[in-house]
Formats: C-alpha cells, sequence, structure tokens
C-alpha cells in the first residue's frame, strides 16, 4: 500500500498566518522517515510559536520535555533554529505547517517565521508514522 501525498487547496496568505497562530502555542507533527534509518523511523518537526532566538540551554530544555512527554527515544540529526513556515489547507481539518527549505518555496509560498526542532527518533505513541507511513500533525494551544 503506497501512501498518497497530502493535496494542497489553498496556501495561507500572511495575514491568514497570523489570525491562525493566534493562540497556537507549538505544533508536532511526525512522519515516516527515510528507510535508511531503522532504528529513527520517525521524522518529528515541532514548529514553536516564538520568531525569538532561544538560548542553547532553552532549546536543550524544550527538547528533553518533547521527549519526555511523547515517549520519544534516541533522537538524532537534531536541527533547532528559526526557519520559514507556511501552512497549506487540504482535506485535513487543520492546517499542515510545511517548513520551506528552498529558496524557491520561500519566495513562492507565504510564511511566518517560527523556531522549529527537527529530527529523527522513535516513539510507540506514533504508531501512524512508525507503521502506517503516514503523516500526522496536532495543534496546542495557550
Amino acid at each position: 500500500m503506497e501512501a498518497k501525498a497530502i493535496k494542497t487547496d489553498k496556501y495561507f496568505n500572511p495575514s491568514e498566518i497570523s489570525k491562525h497562530l493566534e493562540n497556537v502555542e507549538y505544533i508536532i507533527m511526525a512522519a515516516p522517515a527515510p528507510s535508511s534509518f531503522k532504528n529513527t523511523p520517525i521524522q518529528f518537526t515541532i514548529f514553536l510559536n516564538t520568531d525569538e532566538k532561544l538560548p542553547q540551554d532553552v532549546k536543550d530544555a524544550i527538547l528533553d520535555k518533547f521527549l519526555d512527554e511523547n515517549s520519544i527515544k534516541s533522537p538524532i540529526e537534531v536541527m533547532s533554529q528559526l526557519m520559514p513556515v507556511g501552512f497549506s489547507m487540504s482535506s485535513q481539518d487543520t492546517p499542515m505547517p510545511l517548513l520551506l527549505v528552498s529558496p524557491e518555496d520561500q519566495r513562492s509560498i507565504p510564511y511566518s517565521v517560527m523556531h522549529v526542532m527537527d529530527f529523527l527518533a522513535d516513539s510507540d505513541n506514533f504508531y501512524e508514522a512508525k507503521t502506517h507511513k503516514l503523516t500526522g500533525w496536532t495543534y496546542s494551544y495557550n
């Protein structure tokens, strides 16, 4: 069985992004990791609703809290920095956050700057990503 790509119906413009993020504390996304990473089968992306540069000790404490609260183990390839994030609507209930890495995407898709933590790890709490190779995300509100 092959998972289908999530089809984007529309990208949020800057004012829609701003309104959408009003009471969002963070978003956590889980997706299947590349198959070569057997011990860390899930790619996690945590989008913190802040555009502040965070000191390393704060980044470490936040990551440790997420790992602990979500039973996530063996994180590798950890990236933690300010990044452009767009949002798209699809057939899903909530807008999908999009980490905009390529300059082309950054030019063509409206975005907000957020602190993003991206890493590979393992967790039995995210079986949809681990077992069924599905991508999902959840929002946490203040």
